[in-house]
């Protein structure tokens, strides 16, 4: 694989990843010469379109082969930046360019933008907000062992005796954490959520939590400078950045201007005007725009939307939107309270809750429920020690639903309807508030979703299955406006971030239509992977 680089205005770039497709970003940015001086990279995420034209649910990367198959198959750099652990005894990594990587300048805590970041040497600290760093940490406690969910903390590989290429978690030694340098002054409460892992103070403990050297970044000196500026996305915890060198590059990583903390992202794009370089996400641009203003979206409109589905319904309500997105869980908790109704949670959603509550010291869960789910008695400890403890009390059987149904709207996804089946409803309202379906095999999510939802005579809010002979006789999803606002910024705001801020170069990356750019702006320039530039 080539190097794709170029010397802009003092600063070196590489684009490993994420040119020209949604995610998967992996910039690396450094002054002087790549080989020799200290730089950073911009994320280090996982790259789910690439991986999902070779990879499915049932057809994955095998995790006893570490980084093996990633690397043959070109979903992460042939880069020699890798966790030894994780390097079986066939791959040979010594002939990849080891680069002098200082910190990974994390934008925000969505694994298209961080899932790799686990796969990198244990010595490579993340630079991010706390917000972030606690979410990293809360998915880790909750999730299984996968590769693109060890960012916060791994237990190490080693080599199986009967064969060296097969790797398989020790037995001995602990956990190990990696170094979280925060961009936001935090309470203690962060730091020592950081420190630990659910279960390590039982005495029968078999490995506990070494944990990474976590810090505000002030704390540390660094070879590069730069500001940081928090902006509104889907997740909490979301970063731009400034970086200074001999002129400024700036650096958005996902955001918008329609969601309830647009002024954040206003902010930046009135900072980021000193920028000579602007690498922007283009997630939206090139996509033929439904003849509808796109200044009809906002987080508001999604509010008023969801409200009158839920003033109108019969039953329970579910309320189905993305993991994590904790800005349309609160808006749904504000819908709970205006109609009477209560909010139910996935214990999960409330250990997420709790991690955040660490950084910013806010109880999100006051007067919400947490919905019991049947099950053995569980094993998970960051359940019996963490949610239990704290909000035992507010958990909600699923008989005591099916008794007044009308009083409660569960956050439930697509994974959560198997619990209607202990529910029993006999009607209710699905509202989905999340993103449409882009791909077939999403596209078949929605048809089994709409035949779970037929089975319990629930009416659907914010998709519709249109009937064959109205598509050329393929049933297919049709999403309706009003019941999810983007992540992402539009199109039109992105011409207007750009001759806002004026830089002299305009780098598109998180986009699937690159050329847009340089047909709207003479000053855009695509950075193939996989190819040399010099400037």
């Amino acid at each position: 694989m080539f190097i794709s680089w170029g010397v802009l205005l003092g600063f070196t770039i590489v684009v490993f990843d994420g040119a020209k497709t949604i995610g998967g970003n992996k910039i690396y940015v450094c002054e002087g010469a790549i080989e020799e001086d200290k730089g950073l990279f911009l994320d280090f995420g996982m790259n789910y379109a690439k991986r999902e034209k070779i990879f499915s649910d049932f057809l994955s990367e095998r995790s006893i082969r570490g980084i093996h198959d990633l690397v043959y198959l070109n979903l992460v750099p042939r880069l020699n930046i890798y966790r030894e652990d994780l390097i079986p005894s066939d791959l040979d990594v010594s002939s990849f360019p080891s680069l002098n990587v200082e910190a990974v300048l994390l934008s925000h805590a969505h694994l298209d933008h961080c899932g790799n970041i686990g796969l990198l040497r244990l010595d490579i600290p993340v630079i991010t907000s706390a917000i972030s760093a606690a979410i990293l940490k809360g998915l880790r406690d909750t999730s299984p062992a996968m590769l693109g969910k060890e960012v916060a903390y791994f237990s190490p590989k080693e080599q199986c005796n009967e064969d060296n290429r097969v790797l398989k978690s020790s037995y001995k030694g602990n956990y190990l954490g990696r170094n979280f340098y925060s961009t936001s002054k935090c309470k203690e409460e962060f730091y020592e959520f950081l420190s630990s892992r659910p279960g390590d103070s039982s005495p029968r403990a078999r490995k506990v939590l070494e944990p990474g050297n976590s810090c505000h970044v002030d704390e540390k000196e660094l070879s590069f400078d730069f500001k940081t500026y928090p902006v509104d996305h889907s997740i909490y915890g979301a970063n731009a950045y400034l970086i200074y060198g001999d002129s400024v590059l700036a650096y958005t990583g996902d955001f918008r201007l329609h969601g309830k903390d647009a002024w954040k992202s206003e902010e930046f794009v009135k900072a980021a005007k000193e920028a000579s370089i602007l690498l922007i996400e283009g997630t939206r641009v090139g996509i033929k725009e439904e003849e509808e203003d796109e200044s009809e979206e906002s987080e508001e409109i999604v509010y008023e939307t969801c409200l009158k589905a839920v003033d109108e319904s019969e039953g329970l309500v579910i309320a189905d939107f993305s993991p994590r997105h904790f800005e349309r869980l609160e808006t749904f908790k504000e819908i709970a309270e205006k109609t009477g109704k209560q909010l139910v949670v996935t214990a999960k959603d409330a250990y997420m809750l709790h991690a955040i509550e660490c950084c910013d010291g806010i109880n999100r869960m006051e007067d919400v429920l947490i919905y019991n789910e049947l099950k053995e008695t569980s094993k998970c400890k960051w359940e019996v020690e963490i949610v239990k403890e704290r909000w035992g009390d507010n958990y909600l059987d699923p008989v005591d639903i099916s008794r007044n149904p009308e009083n409660y709207i569960a956050c439930f996804s697509y994974y959560d309807v198997k619990h209607l089946l202990d529910i029993k409803p006999n009607n209710g309202s699905y509202i989905y508030s999340s993103s449409e379906a882009f791909q077939e095999e999403q596209e078949f999510n929605f048809f089994r979703l709409y035949n779970w939802l037929d089975r319990f005579n629930f009416r659907i809010y914010g998709f519709e299955i249109l009937e064959e002979e109205a598509v050329g006789g393929k049933q297919k999803p049709i999403f309706i406006k009003g019941y999810h606002a983007s992540g992402h910024a539009s199109e039109k705001d992105i011409r207007r971030v750009i001759d806002t801020i004026d830089p002299e170069i305009v780098i598109p990356i998180h986009t699937e239509n690159p050329e847009w750019f340089s047909e709207n702006f003479n000053n855009a320039m695509i950075l193939e992977e996989g190819k040399k530039y010099e400037f």
